[in-house]
């Protein structure tokens, strides 16, 4: 299968198309899908959103993060439709949105069942992350 990863303006995207990727990655039940309006705005307030098609132009991927493309880039999600895990897809947004801003080093927070994925393909972790919700 070929396929190819672009820049997009995150409130350009069709919103169906983005929840239906979240659903099929397994993201979705960690993220406020049922909320259509926020999570329209998750997808709109992200400054650098990168997605992968295949030649017929379906989502088969998507970064959301945040950059100020200087010194470091928060990946806030990648998701893959679970039929195209392990094909390159993941790997390819995240090298996309390095390509983005070359000089910022990438941050995120992994998925329980996506830790082991991180450190085959150049992260380290880091022990001191902490997270506040609302």
């Amino acid at each position: 299968m070929n396929w190819k990863t672009d820049r997009v303006e995150g409130a350009a995207l069709d919103l169906d198309e983005v929840l239906g990727v979240y659903h099929a990655s397994g993201l979705g039940e960690r993220r406020p899908v049922e909320d259509r309006e926020r999570f329209a705005a998750m997808v709109a307030g992200a400054n650098l959103v990168l997605v992968a098609r295949d030649d017929d132009g379906t989502l088969l991927g998507i970064v959301r993060a945040v950059s100020d493309f200087s010194y470091v880039t928060y990946v806030s999600d990648i998701a893959v439709v679970r039929r195209h895990q392990r094909s390159g897809i993941g790997r390819a947004l995240l090298d996309a949105t390095r390509d983005q801003a070359p000089a910022a080093k990438l941050v995120l927070l992994s998925a329980p069942a996506a830790v082991d994925y991180y450190p085959h393909i150049g992260f380290t972790r880091h022990e001191s992350a902490w997270v506040r919700n609302p």
